[in-house]
């Protein structure tokens, strides 16, 4: 029974997520809607993606392999969503003991989850996050700006216990210049917020803070056109842009 229960919770969970949600930015107040009934299906459906919803068999294979080598001096980790994911750091940064950690789709709340599997034993001297936006879009359903905040201080925190330097990154903009019209699920106040917060936090907490944000948006306060696919993800033009923040960066933090 607690197990039908459990699954028809992430079935749920995976409902609200759907793209055509015009409720997903982050709430003032934590308000989820109840379940309705007829769930059966769903949660059928999704049986197999509840067992790692957090996707920690993403990269099992890969940490077990790095875990198993000597330790790599100077190594970052990319923690991120979707953006991080589809980043080519060999291309981007040749010859840099770089690891991708993206999963697309993630919020904060799953890459907390992830941080000892993908970075804390992998034993990186610094790990960069980007992360935020599809909190915002409520991909894991409603949120409050200050449930992101919180996971953020705990990746933040877990790292630094361990001795990992933290890069905290900036969420960059969004454009409605394509097809997809991405303010509707990412209104860009609640960008600049979450942004401000970041940069304020990262001061705080001695951290350093990588500004992608400024680095890809234009005078509209959208995505600069030509350097997206989407107007969320960056392309090899945008990511261009991106690397020497990013490797700025991790100098610094490494210094």
């Amino acid at each position: 029974m607690r197990l039908l229960l459990r699954v028809l919770m992430v079935a749920w969970m995976g409902l609200i997520s759907l793209p055509g949600n015009l409720h997903a930015q982050l709430v003032e107040e934590f308000n989820p809607p109840k379940a309705g009934c007829c769930l059966s299906g769903a949660a059928q459906h999704l049986a197999y993606e509840a067992q790692d919803s957090n996707q920690l068999g993403r990269y099992h294979q890969d940490d077990l392999r790095l875990e198993a080598e000597p330790p790599v001096h100077g190594r970052v980790v990319f923690l991120g969503d979707s953006i991080t994911d589809i980043w080519n750091l060999k291309k981007f940064f040749p010859g840099k003991p770089y690891v991708n950690r993206g999963i697309g789709g993630q919020t904060t709340s799953q890459m907390l989850v992830r941080m000892f599997p993908d970075v804390i034993d992998l034993k990186p001297a610094a790990v960069i996050l980007l992360a935020g936006t599809n909190d915002i879009a409520g991909n894991m359903g409603p949120e409050t700006a200050k449930m992101v905040e919180e996971n953020i201080q705990a990746i933040t925190d877990l790292a630094e216990m361990h001795h990992i330097k933290v890069i905290l990154c900036s969420l960059t903009p969004v454009s409605n210049y394509m097809r997809t019209q991405q303010t509707i699920h990412r209104p860009p106040a609640q960008i600049l917020q979450l942004n401000a917060w970041i940069k304020s936090y990262a001061a705080r907490a001695h951290t350093v803070y990588a500004d992608y944000y400024s680095a890809v948006v234009d005078k509209n306060g959208m995505f600069r056109n030509g350097y997206s696919s989407d107007g969320l993800h960056p392309n090899d033009r945008g990511f261009a842009l991106l690397a020497p923040v990013a490797e700025a960066a991790i100098e610094k933090a490494l210094r």
